[in-house]
């Protein structure tokens, strides 16, 4: 730990643990700061939106969760357990991979570009991890697939290759077999960016129904900023690394109250 000065708990405890905290996080590429000491928390089964213009950190701050950039200070908390550290003689110290790939487990990610097996049908994508790194059986990760693919309107495609499908569809896949890990916490990277305006309804409309039905905590990071309005309980304006600005959707979008948020959503509104 280079931020010594600082207490970070071992283990979050109490009745109000929230299911993610960043508790003051940096991360830098050189001189250029890209998360400057962020506090963020979010509660089991919120979601929250992250908009901002490029470069102020959004993605990043998934990338992190995922523990596919490394944090320069501060700790990251996924259901009160520290994600890249763990204890030791009383200590926080980096984490080694027994730790790691247990707090992986809890996380599942959407990226913008898929990211599925193309040797793989649909239904073999979603089985994959279940099996390899669950260790389930073949027959029990075939039925939760098929039903995770039934919940996404894909059933009728099981059997076909990532080629074989429309990027809607392919992206509808990549939720199923996120969701075939059973994670706690779902992270959405633009998961409509890369889609064909026609399409991007099949995926909307997905992520509206885990909204809806399910549970999970989930992170977002979107420049849709109508479907955050719709299903977001918090947005957060990310602004040079931090968080500008953060309220419900009615209040960020209609009346923010910082500049910079509204030169931003004035942009977006101009641009649409």
């Amino acid at each position: 730990m280079t931020d010594k000065t600082i207490h970070y708990p071992l283990k979050l405890e109490g009745p109000d643990v929230p299911m993610v905290r960043f508790m003051n996080v940096s991360k830098r590429y050189g001189d250029l700061v890209v998360l400057d000491r962020l506090d963020l928390d979010v509660a089991a089964g919120e979601m929250v939106t992250i908009i901002g213009p490029s470069g102020s950190g959004k993605t990043t701050v998934l990338r992190m969760i995922m523990t596919l950039e490394k944090i320069d200070e501060g700790v990251i908390y996924i259901d009160g357990e520290p994600l890249t550290h763990m204890e030791k003689n009383g200590k926080l110290v980096r984490a080694n991979q027994a730790h790691m790939r247990k707090m992986r487990s809890k996380i599942g990610m959407c990226f913008q570009h898929f990211n599925l097996f193309p040797h793989m049908t649909a239904l073999e994508n979603c089985m994959e991890g279940p099996v390899q790194v669950l260790g389930i059986s073949k027959d029990e990760a075939r039925e939760r697939a098929m039903e995770l693919l039934e919940m996404v309107g894909m059933a009728e495609k099981s059997d076909q290759h990532p080629s074989r499908l429309s990027g809607g569809q392919q992206q509808r896949v990549a939720i199923a077999r996120a969701l075939a890990m059973r994670p706690k916490v779902m992270l959405f990277d633009e998961v409509t960016s890369a889609l064909d305006p026609e399409v991007i309804n099949e995926v909307t409309t997905v992520i509206r129904n885990l909204v809806d039905q399910h549970s999970l905590t989930m992170l977002m990071v979107t420049h849709q900023i109508g479907f955050a309005r719709e299903i977001s309980d918090r947005i957060c304006f990310f602004f040079g690394g931090r968080i500008e600005e953060q309220g419900p959707p009615t209040d960020l979008l209609d009346e923010p109250q910082e500049d910079r948020t509204q030169q931003f959503l004035s942009a977006v509104f101009d641009a649409n």
